[in-house]
């Protein structure tokens, strides 16, 4: 296997981190928010969970505006 430079791996780590970043806030925003119904977290949660890049870019876009943050 060759030998990858520092610049390569760090365009590699974006590369896998970057697609998750939105999916991993939106599941973490939904959590401290609270939602008109019940259902409705929880289909923004499973929407986040298994549509993975879509669903959290989704829940960015549409979703935040819904939740009242809680402290």
């Amino acid at each position: 296997m060759p030998e990858l430079s520092t610049p390569i791996l760090v365009l590699i780590a974006l590369a896998f981190i970057l697609p998750i970043a939105p999916n991993l806030w939106a599941i973490w925003h939904i959590f401290h928010c609270e939602y008109p119904s019940y259902a409705e977290k929880m289909g923004w949660l499973v929407a986040a969970m298994f549509l993975p890049v879509l669903g959290g870019v989704a829940y960015c876009v549409w979703g935040r505006k819904r939740g009242i943050k809680t402290l």
